[in-house]
């Protein structure tokens, strides 16, 4: 066993303490507050071999242990006086602790990146669930009904934890907990709160299924990196969970063909110019740039009922920024091998890949993109007809105009592309919702 699986066991042994917290209460704060300033005061002997980091040796102080320590205390805390549920709690301490020891010993037998990521979420997969289960249990509120909830919260929890620490260094475990214990916060207060939100065992099941089948075959077809591949299993999993399958139906179609679309003449785009970094292989930002809006209007969609807006018009800015993304995406990827673009605020002609310039053939892309979406939308959703239909069209004509307007007049010195991906995303959400009030019964 090598030093780096000796000191993840420790760290988990230290996050087993959570596993306390239904029964002792406010005394798993304390347990982790003395945990870090102990942490602090040891600067030799076994315990600093074992927990220390190399960050750790090179400072004489265990500070990770401490970080770890006060992380943990501070969601124990939060546990105690502003109601988030104690195995929420478990679920985040444990998830960090078991999925690095998880991921470790996936190092531990020269396992590829991929594979120890995969480990990180299996691990903090099954603590997360056991360990809400135990919480559960001890406080004699576990049900049979309550499974596919804890499940959900661990998957999302672990696929989280996975995705910070595909981009983040062991030594920001802290964040990692703290940002796990903050969605799995939300998480459980929506299904707690909103009877319109039903979690089933077959449907987590099969969506955690589906969600690892289209993480690892984005990752294998090279259409995105481990944390794009992890942002948007994190996305299908949300999706189908708390939306349905419909909804993961359009947003799949967007990344398919949005995938193949970068692909397109990508050695033509790449001598031009203009082609995506990394052979076309999506990364975190990229992917969030275009969907974050999209998994905005599906958590918006789940609490419907305690707000009071139709939860329809959810689904038309859901699927007005996914038309939009669809719209940009195929627009920059097949116009990007024409030549004679101009740029859309003059109409005058601009060099291949000029931030705003636009082509006529692409123009027709994207339409078609939005159009796609639009079928889709129309075949699967009962309540969007050939008027919805048409204001997707018009949504997404409208955001992949406004991408282009950004990219002329803000993208470079202030905003970045994921931004303007983001700001086109939501004009194409507020005018599919809009359209939607104005046009729709």
């Amino acid at each position: 066993m090598t030093s780096r699986v000796r000191r993840a066991a420790a760290y988990a042994g230290v996050a087993t303490l959570s596993l306390a917290a239904p029964a002792v209460g406010w005394a798993t704060a304390a347990a982790f507050g003395a945990v870090a300033v102990v942490a602090l005061a040891i600067t030799e002997g076994p315990a600093f071999e074992l927990f220390a980091r190399p960050a750790d040796r090179q400072e004489g102080r265990l500070h990770g242990l401490a970080a770890f320590g006060f992380a943990a205390a501070g969601i124990s805390l939060l546990a105690l006086f502003a109601e988030l549920p104690t195995h929420v709690l478990v679920a985040s301490v444990l998830v960090v602790g078991y999925g690095n020891l998880a991921q470790q010993l996936a190092w531990e037998f020269d396992a590829d990146p991929i594979g120890r990521t995969s480990a990180f979420v299996a691990g903090g997969l099954v603590a997360g669930t056991v360990g809400q289960a135990v919480s559960l249990a001890t406080e004699g509120a576990l049900a049979a009904s309550a499974y596919p909830e804890i499940v959900f919260l661990a998957a999302s929890g672990a696929l989280l934890g996975g995705l910070l620490r595909s981009v983040l260094f062991a030594r920001d475990d802290p964040l990692v907990m703290l940002s796990v214990a903050m969605l799995l916060w939300l998480f459980a207060d929506l299904l707690a709160a909103d009877a319109t939100v039903t979690v089933t065992v077959e449907g987590v099941a099969v969506a955690i299924a589906v969600t690892a089948l289209f993480g690892y075959v984005s990752w294998a077809l090279g259409a995105a990196s481990i944390p794009g591949m992890m942002t948007g299993a994190l996305l299908a999993l949300l999706t189908i969970v708390l939306g349905g399958y419909s909804w993961f139906a359009v947003l799949i179609a967007f990344f398919g063909i949005g995938s193949l679309s970068t692909k397109f003449r990508y050695g033509q785009k790449q001598a031009r110019g203009v082609a995506e970094d990394n052979e076309g292989a999506r990364g975190s930002g990229n992917v969030l740039g275009n969907a974050a809006v999209a998994l905005a209007a599906v958590l918006a969609y789940a609490a419907r009922g305690r707000l009071p807006v139709p939860g329809e018009l959810f689904l038309f800015a859901f699927a007005g920024s996914v038309a939009t993304a669809m719209s940009d995406t195929l627009s920059s990827e097949i116009g990007g091998v024409f030549d004679g673009p101009r740029l859309i605020t003059t109409l005058e002609r601009v060099d291949p890949g000029t931030d705003g310039a636009v082509t006529w053939q692409g123009e027709l892309a994207g339409i078609a993109g939005a159009a796609v979406v639009a079928a889709i939308a129309w075949a699967l959703f009962g309540s969007v007809g050939p008027a919805g239909a048409a204001v997707i069209v018009l949504a997404g004509a409208a955001g992949m105009t406004a991408d282009s307007v950004f990219g002329a007049t803000l993208e470079g010195d202030a905003l970045g592309n994921q931004s303007v991906n983001f700001l086109a995303t939501l004009t194409g959400a507020l005018v599919g919702a809009g359209l939607a009030v104005v046009v729709l019964p």
